[in-house]
């Protein structure tokens, strides 16, 4: 497949190569000085979006309006997900959007809800870490926020969330259930940006010649 790649930082160039190494065109990629509403994407099957929440919605939409399939997984925007996903339906396109496209993540997402619904009725208290490198820009992440959101929704709570930027670390998430007794504990560690963009590439030859909005749930069955 024909790929745009939006946004050509670590996770553009990771998913530049992984995806060439694999048989597919990378036909146009994006940067600060070349922004995705300024392309012609007639020669793209699909575009993949890691670029940064100040241009996402933007490039987004251009996207979807030239008829071309998208694959995201910036965050920090998703107070305008609503308006794409209408967007999509309403162009009659196709758009997958994920906080994190690592299959182990998603995994970890099934054991959070399943902790999150033994721990319903228990006195403890959870609480969430996140720790990433010192270039992501948006602060939690957007997998603590979603392992938040699914544990607040189940246990009826608030869940604290405490992020760290450090050099060379590519993504540590920690949910720690605390009580006077003691303490349990479940932790990802993604030790390479591989996952992440393998997964995206996954997500990109599922999505093409589909039409709707879609999330990483629609193509692994956990």
């Amino acid at each position: 497949m024909n790929i745009a790649i939006i946004g050509n930082g670590k996770m553009g160039k990771k998913i530049s190569k992984l995806a060439i190494k694999k048989g597919h065109r990378i036909v146009y990629f994006t940067d600060s000085n070349k922004p995705a509403t300024s392309l012609n994407l007639s020669k793209a099957d699909i575009a993949i979006d890691f670029s940064t929440p100040s241009t996402a919605y933007e490039s987004i939409a251009h996207a979807i309006n030239s008829g071309t399939p998208v694959v995201s997984g910036t965050t920090g925007w998703l107070n305008r997900l609503e308006e794409i996903n209408e967007l999509c339906i309403r162009k009659g396109g196709a758009f997958l959007h994920s906080n994190n496209f690592s299959i182990g993540v998603n995994i970890f997402f099934e054991i959070n809800k399943k902790l999150a619904q033994l721990m319903k009725n228990q006195n403890y208290k959870s609480q969430i870490n996140e720790i990433h490198h010192t270039n992501k820009i948006d602060s939690p992440s957007g997998t603590a926020i979603t392992l938040a959101e699914q544990i607040d929704k189940i246990l009826e709570s608030k869940t604290e969330i405490n992020s760290k930027r450090i050099n060379n670390i590519t993504g540590t998430h920690q949910i720690t259930y605390s009580s006077i007794i003691d303490e349990i504990q479940i932790k990802h560690t993604a030790n390479n940006r591989d996952g992440f963009a393998i997964g995206a590439i996954i997500a990109a030859e599922w999505l093409i010649g589909k039409k709707g909005v879609y999330s990483m749930k629609d193509i692994f069955v956990l």
